[in-house]
């Protein structure tokens, strides 16, 4: 493909990606109280606005280091992208930098959903721009950014043994590291007022499906987007397929799960397994087979839909599922690439290098993203409160925080 070809991809591939947080808005949406559901989506939207605002000032700086030993960039080295702005080849430059915004954006948008029903929006907003710049910027720097997770092969097995962490699209620096946080932010708040299991009801199932929806076409842009960086756009095809049929596999996982334990397969369970599935292809999209992409959607919608009953078993309330969805799903992906990666996996002629590297990749993420986001939430909650009362959750957060509806109902 031309250089035109290429920048018009990489355009699409932004918009595509940036659309997936509004259709997390829906999907979390539908799965809420109607009396939560403005307060849902808005924190969507908060995290649109203050993540990308981070990013364009300082956030990008910080995503790139210049040795792996270090934490991150220098966030006043092209504040307010001074800098690349105005240097050659800025028009370029400034799309990958747009590009990275939007995934800065989805990965703390998703942790909104471990505290559904019962959270305070400004508390939450804070909570976004502290974690944003100490828990998503540098994890970025090490996973893509020349950190210590893109030198952790070289480190352990010499420069010559071309062994280097696969993450091709986010498994650690998106899903892992979005549903420790969530977990760790699901126990800060604690449970919602009446948690057990059942009691909780998606109040618009038909809301949910369309934000799935929204999510998997944009999906596209997650995988496939950073492809204008290769040469003709190599890849393009295998990460494709792979989004589509790792998806798909997904759904019909979780679906026969639902079916072996409750007789029923649902639409929600349906959804929720092709977003198991496309959490786990988003690292390994790029080194997998097809087939082999087939099966680990299959493995996630099986594996996810049995995560998230851990919740009920463990005592702890992860709302909308970020933990059983992201946090498994992300691990299962990143790990299975140790043995799948295609010439490279224990299982396909490589050795067990591969499988360590992924292992302590996706181990150092989590206990780093889940340490940071209790930090933070025990530090706003115990200051200024992050949670509602429970006069305030019986009532509705919608009225009580924003002051609308998401439903007219009389005139």
């Amino acid at each position: 493909m031309d250089a035109a070809g290429n920048i018009s991809w990489v355009i699409t591939a932004t918009a595509l990606v940036l659309l997936m947080t509004p259709g997390l808005a829906f999907f979390y949406g539908g799965l809420v109280k109607a009396k939560s559901v403005i307060s849902m989506m808005m924190m969507s939207f908060g995290a649109i606005g203050l993540i990308a605002v981070l990013w364009v000032l300082y956030g990008f700086a910080m995503s790139a280091v210049d040795s792996p030993t270090q934490f991150a960039g220098n966030p006043f080295a092209d504040f307010g992208l001074a800098v690349s702005s105005q240097e050659p080849g800025a028009n370029v430059a400034l799309l990958s930098v747009a590009y990275g915004a939007t995934f800065a954006i989805i990965t703390v948008a998703l942790i909104s959903g471990a505290i559904a029903d019962r959270a305070r929006f400004g508390p939450w907003l804070i909570y976004v721009g502290i974690f944003g710049t100490i828990g998503y910027f540098p994890i970025a720097a090490w996973v893509w950014g020349g950190g210590w997770i893109m030198n952790l092969g070289a480190w352990l097995f010499g420069e010559d043994s071309g062994i280097h962490v696969i993450d091709y699209a986010g498994g650690t620096a998106v899903h892992i590291n979005a549903g420790a946080a969530a977990l760790a932010l699901a126990l800060v708040l604690g449970k919602r007022i009446g948690f057990q299991k059942g009691i909780q009801k998606p109040h618009n199932v038909p809301l949910t499906l369309l934000g799935a929806a929204l999510l998997w076409f944009g999906w596209f842009g997650f995988n496939v987007g950073a492809v204008w960086l290769t040469e003709d756009m190599a890849g393009a095809g295998l990460i494709a397929i792979n989004t589509l049929g790792a998806a798909a596999a997904g759904i019909l996982g979780w679906i026969l799960v639902e079916k072996l334990k409750d007789g029923k397969p649902t639409s929600i369970g349906a959804v929720s397994g092709l977003v198991a599935g496309l959490v786990a292809i988003t690292p390994a999209c790029a080194n997998l087979t097809p087939g082999w992409s087939v099966l680990l959607g299959a493995l996630a919608g099986v594996a996810c839909a049995l995560a998230v009953e851990l919740k009920y078993r463990l005592g702890f309330d992860d709302s909308l599922d970020v933990v059983g969805l992201h946090l498994v799903g992300g691990m299962l992906g990143t790990v299975y690439l140790g043995f799948f990666a295609t010439g490279q996996g224990v299982l396909v002629g490589g050795d067990l290098r591969l499988l360590a590297v992924q292992v302590i990749a996706s181990l150092g993420v989590m206990a780093y993203s889940f340490v940071v986001s209790l930090v933070i939430g025990l530090a706003i909650e115990k200051t200024i409160g992050f949670r509602v009362n429970s006069e305030e959750e019986v009532a509705g957060v919608d009225l009580v925080v924003h002051g609308e509806a998401g439903y007219a109902l009389v005139e």
